[in-house]
């Protein structure tokens, strides 16, 4: 059985600054066909959506695909509202989960997963200031060491 490629088409690296990710699924995402061709050809944003679990359905909003060049009168608005394809047993699970105090569910990225377009959604808590603090003091130190690492070794 061949691996099905993965090409990633965005990624909200502004997630992972604002919460700690606790679990992460991956879901389908109901799309109309210039849609799909606009998510081909690299289109697509993340950093200001969210999901929101109403009436049993996972639904992301705020995910903005520029309409296709050439879909004319078939092209959809570009913010609306997209139904995520889900498990039923994983959607009671993140429905359990978000009733909980500071749980939330942010999309972390979007690719192609053989032809199928696939959202990767993540379970998560959000971070205080000082954590966020911590985190870049973590990374600034690991890039230090990193450099002086590359210098020593000439």
């Amino acid at each position: 059985m061949a691996k099905e490629s993965i090409k990633l088409i965005a990624n909200n690296k502004k997630a992972y600054h604002d919460y700690f990710i606790e679990q992460t699924y991956e879901a389908g995402i109901s799309l109309a066909g210039t849609e799909v061709k606009s998510l081909r050809t690299g289109k697509c944003s993340i950093k200001e959506s969210y999901i929101h679990i109403e009436n049993g359905e996972a639904i992301i909003y705020g995910m903005h695909i520029s309409p296709y060049e050439k879909g004319n009168i078939f092209n959809k608005d570009p913010l609306r509202p997209r139904k995520l394809l889900l498990h039923r047993y994983e959607l009671n699970k993140l429905m359990g989960a978000i009733t909980q105090q500071g749980y939330t569910i942010v999309p972390l990225r979007i690719y192609f997963k053989g032809s199928l377009a696939k959202a990767e959604i993540g379970l998560a808590k959000g971070k205080k200031l000082y954590d966020k603090r911590a985190d870049i003091a973590k990374k600034d130190a690991k890039r230090d060491m990193e450099r002086a690492f590359r210098e020593y070794n000439r």
